[in-house]
């Protein structure tokens, strides 16, 4: 069974198997679980009504808010938050029980019984309840669409100081020069300024410093979102290899 199961006898032992090993199975779980309640965090932000980029399913005639009819929830994600804390919570009772007295007492053993199957158990539900929760997700394009022209399409101003580092505009020239007009258009959007309401690519187009290097094409193609995400079906390709 040992040898299908491709387990291995302990090389060193003396009334019990060193506990670091368990630690670090333990710990090992505790970034599974942080690792889902990464994206359950994202989904959450993005739920947020002010947002409302992606959203949980949803079932007609299910509450959602019960102080707030409109809001819904993301219950699912909140629940996987919780509980990635109880898991990493396990880790440090695993790493209490690697001091064992003269490396024999048995101290490990209650704490063992609760961690283990609790960890085990929550991190497979939690892995089912991501998987669900993937697969269900409502998301919503044309709300992101909206979102980032909302924000004066600021999300090009890498991108820009990247093509005027490539003209030898030194980078900190170029991140001076972009920056400048992104903050100004913040703070017009904000209400913080007042003076006009030029969109960042706008402000970029009538700079002559920007204009002398940066082309009217490859100014324009700076602000192409196909340009921001040609590489997300490689790396979605590489997460997803078997």
């Amino acid at each position: 069974v040992c040898k299908m199961l491709g387990l291995t006898p302990e090389p060193i032992s003396t009334q019990v198997i060193p506990r670091d090993r368990h630690a670090m199975f333990f710990a090992t779980l505790g970034v599974i679980a942080s690792s889902i309640e990464n994206v359950a965090i994202e989904i959450r932000h993005m739920q947020r009504t002010e947002v409302l980029e992606a959203e949980e399913f949803f079932s007609p005639g299910q509450k959602g808010s019960s102080a707030m009819p409109h809001k819904k929830n993301p219950i699912v994600c909140e629940q996987i938050c919780g509980l990635a804390r109880v898991v990493r919570g396990n880790v440090q009772a695993a790493f209490e029980n690697i001091a064992l007295w003269h490396e024999r007492d048995i101290s490990h053993s209650s704490v063992e019984r609760v961690i283990m199957p609790d960890s085990t158990t929550l991190c497979d539900y939690m892995v089912q309840r991501a998987a669900r929760l993937v697969g269900g997700l409502s998301v919503k394009a044309d709300r992101m669409r909206s979102n980032l022209a909302h924000g004066g399409d600021l999300y090009a101003s890498e991108k820009v100081m990247l093509q005027l580092v490539r003209t030898g505009l030194s980078r900190q020239s170029a991140y001076e020069l972009v920056q400048r007009h992104a903050l100004a258009c913040v703070a017009e959007r904000s209400g913080e300024r007042s003076g006009g309401s030029a969109s960042f690519q706008d402000r970029l187009a009538a700079d002559p410093q920007v204009t002398e290097r940066l082309s009217p094409d490859v100014l324009l193609a700076c602000f192409e979102i196909s340009t921001q995400l040609q590489h997300v079906p490689r790396i979605f390709s590489r997460t997803l290899a078997d």
